[in-house]
């Protein structure tokens, strides 16, 4: 993604030097709070993926209707937490060069089982790895590149993610037992879901062949995805290295990666990548939980993500809340008119989505919505892409406010429509 650039200079800010001092404490708590969120939401995220990770023990060890639909609903809900953390991505690092792992996204699902070819076709000249099925065969070879999948195991999985060099080659993380959940959606923008029956790894009653191995790569995908989760909830511990990084670095990078993360994931990634572009080309595919259909939840909590990381509070599955010093408060004690204005650009992007989620609850999935022909579901969808790229534009404000420097992600579908059909 190209990024655009956002500065300020130091005269927009006559009364900033006299407050230094004052306003690097400010900062160093703002920061601490940031941190302690952070902590808290990796921490949910990994309590919920152990629960999924008994939900889909459960399934594996009875393969059933109704134990597949309780290993969904946990993967729905381990998606609550998870989704709330993105915020935390493009100004940390450490973050950003992890998340791949864990939500990268589109995938080519050839990769890991079977696929109906109708709508998916047989090959690709971008990827050699596109139809190479890991499910049913122990060795896998493509691109000059061989890989023994005799027992499908973690480290296996790990050796697949994005081989080839190909980004679509998901291997790992929620989008790939998204799919082994739930199969393909076939149904492009009309109702429905993915929809694996229970007996796909059902070894007694097989359906779509080799059973026991997809339930063998769910089970890998699900570890790999606890251990993903345990190595990032521990950089946010006390002594954590994205923890130390933000202490013990200058006030002003702390809130530059805050105001990078809010910036980049409010505007390139949110409603360029994952909304506007699946928008402008009316394509099912280019939705973020595409064989569930949860993608509404998804773009939700990201949402929700930013305003709980502005506002300094965010409460946790259990009802607990943790809250601190935040990013508002110190824009408030500069300039009260722009605190509020964020504030209410914010509430006003959640309540946009809130009536994206609510028409998907009600029946429209987020697919249906972005089809072509489909006046009213896009409208829906673009006024939660306004309310995101108006939201951007305030925060913009801010990092002047706070004279500071930043890039944020851009994307094409925003800043250069002409050019994704090309």
């Amino acid at each position: 993604m190209k990024k655009t650039l956002i500065t300020a200079s130091l005269a927009a800010l006559a009364v900033f030097a006299p407050m230094q001092a004052a306003k690097a404490s400010d900062a160093a708590s703002v920061i601490a709070t940031y941190s302690d969120i952070a902590a808290a939401k990796y921490d949910d995220a990994l309590t919920s993926a152990r629960a999924l990770k008994t939900a889909v023990d459960a399934f594996v060890a009875a393969p059933s209707a109704e134990n597949l639909a309780a290993a969904r609903t946990a993967w729905l809900a381990a998606r609550v937490p998870y989704q709330q953390t993105e915020v935390y991505r493009f100004g940390n690092a450490i973050v950003d060069d992890w998340e791949g792992k864990v939500n990268a996204w589109p995938l080519d699902e050839g990769l890991i089982d079977y696929v109906d070819p109708a709508g998916y076709g047989d090959s690709s000249d971008e990827n050699p790895f596109y139809t190479v099925n890991v499910v049913a065969n122990k060795t896998v070879t493509a691109g000059g590149k061989t890989i023994d999948a005799t027992s499908i195991t973690p480290q296996v999985l790990e050796s697949l993610q994005e081989v080839g060099g190909v980004e679509a080659n998901v291997a790992t993380g929620y989008h790939a037992i998204e799919f082994l959940l739930w199969g393909q959606d076939n149904n492009g923008t009309g109702p429905g879901a993915g929809s694996r029956p229970h007996t796909d790894f059902d070894t007694a009653n097989c359906t779509g062949g080799n059973c026991d191995r997809r339930a063998q790569y769910l089970q890998a995908a699900t570890d790999l995805l606890i251990k993903d989760l345990e190595d990032m909830a521990a950089n946010w511990t006390g002594d954590g290295a994205a923890r130390k990084t933000l202490a013990e670095g200058e006030a002003k990078s702390g809130l530059t990666a805050i105001l990078t993360g809010m910036g980049s994931l409010s505007y390139g990634e949110l409603a360029g990548e994952r909304m506007k572009l699946g928008l402008l080309l009316h394509d099912p595919e280019e939705e973020h939980d595409c064989f569930s259909d949860n993608t509404h939840n998804s773009h939700l909590y990201d949402v929700i993500g930013i305003q709980n990381v502005y506002l300094g509070k965010y409460q946790r599955p259990d009802g607990s809340v943790v809250e601190g010093a935040a990013l508002s408060d110190l824009v408030k004690a500069k300039d009260a008119a722009l605190d509020t204005e964020l504030r209410e650009k914010i509430a006003d992007t959640v309540s946009k989505m809130q009536v994206l989620a609510k028409r998907a609850e009600s029946g429209e999935s987020y697919d249906q919505m972005i089809g072509e022909g489909n006046a009213e579901g896009n409208a829906v969808v673009q006024a939660a892409i306004d309310a995101l790229v108006a939201q951007t534009r305030t925060i913009e404000k801010v990092v002047a406010a706070l004279d500071l420097k930043i890039e944020v992600e851009g994307s094409d579908s925003l800043d250069n429509p002409s050019a994704v059909n090309q």
